[in-house]
């Protein structure tokens, strides 16, 4: 399923009654409700340093600075210096944005398997044809997740052994590693690496278990809220009753997206949807008008939300 499938008569024959009306404000409640356990984690982080405006200012540039730089780099060289602004240690500023970034690795590399083990491996991934598997990464859908999952996987290790085993141990390899000719020229991010690791250890390394519960409950309903708002959008067209299999194959999209080098995955995500969820909006041209519904309330809103933010958080943190 790809752009051309557009059709502007499908959009045209859409039926905006109350029941897409319902679904498509059930979709926004989902949204809200991401970025409100998002809040609710940074406050946790935070150990409630960071009041809830100020948390939804920071949240609101974080996603602003996610989707103006490519996913596979994500937003968090800003959010050290959001987060910075509002008066935390640094040692605690740095701790709290890599464990944000290592929460949700955690979420991922945990749900794929246990989401596969439910509804089997073969169905979390879209049944294409030939000419579209030959149009879809060149042949390599499976071969662009499972990198993308072991790039994860090997990233959360690494950081929570440096985090909560041997933080000093991480901290000299990582030195050393950039000793080898080819990594030479990331000596400088490496050492950094190293310190932020370790100063997240000396932050987050005592915590008791119930804190990391919170702390992982949190992302858990904000992730899953994020994955129900693209149900609620199939339910404001068709009746969907794979409501599982639509969730598993969210989490293989994003692991996908992850590692895309465009802004917020822009580009690579609208062709992903129709190619992953289309079956279950089987009106011709209707996958592509909700991808871009999907992208419409999942995306665009934070560059104008942000945009508005911004000199506000700005006037707040330097009027002093």
């Amino acid at each position: 399923m790809v752009f051309k499938d557009f059709d502007i008569a499908t959009l045209q024959a859409i039926e905006w009654g109350a029941n897409a009306w319902f679904w498509v404000c059930a979709s926004i409640i989902m949204m809200v409700l991401r970025d409100l356990f998002y809040m609710v984690r940074l406050r946790i982080l935070s150990d409630n340093e960071i009041s809830w405006q100020h948390s939804f200012q920071v949240m609101m540039l974080w996603e602003f600075a996610s989707a103006v730089t490519p996913s596979a780099i994500g937003g968090t060289g800003v959010a050290l210096f959001i987060v910075a602004q509002e008066k935390i240690n640094s040692g605690k500023t740095t701790a709290i944005v890599l464990l944000t970034s290592l929460l949700d690795e955690v979420f991922f590399i945990t749900m794929v398997p246990i989401i596969f083990l439910v509804i089997g491996m073969s169905t979390a991934f879209p049944q294409l044809d030939e000419s579209t598997f030959q149009t879809f990464l060149g042949n390599g859908i499976y071969a662009v997740f499972f990198t993308g999952y072991f790039i994860l996987f090997a990233y959360t290790i690494f950081i929570w052994f440096g985090i909560f085993i041997k933080p000093q141990l991480i901290r000299r390899l990582l030195f050393l590693a950039t000793y080898l000719k080819f990594l030479g020229k990331w000596r400088r991010k490496a050492v950094q690496l190293g310190i932020d690791i370790e100063t997240a250890s000396k932050e987050f390394k005592t915590k008791p278990l119930k804190f990391w519960l919170k702390a992982y409950g949190a992302t858990f309903i904000a992730w899953t809220a994020r994955y129900i708002m693209v149900n609620c959008l199939i339910m404001a067209f068709y009746n969907l009753d794979e409501h599982l299999i639509v969730y598993g194959r969210q989490l293989v999209m994003w692991v996908i997206l992850l590692i895309t080098p465009t802004p917020g995955g822009s580009g690579m995500a609208e062709f992903v949807f129709p190619t992953f969820l289309g079956e279950y909006l089987p009106q011709e041209g209707l996958p592509i008008i909700v991808a871009g519904l999907w992208r419409l309330l999942s995306y665009y809103p934070y560059i104008i939300i942000g945009a508005i933010v911004l000199p506000i958080w700005l006037r707040r943190v330097f009027s002093k």
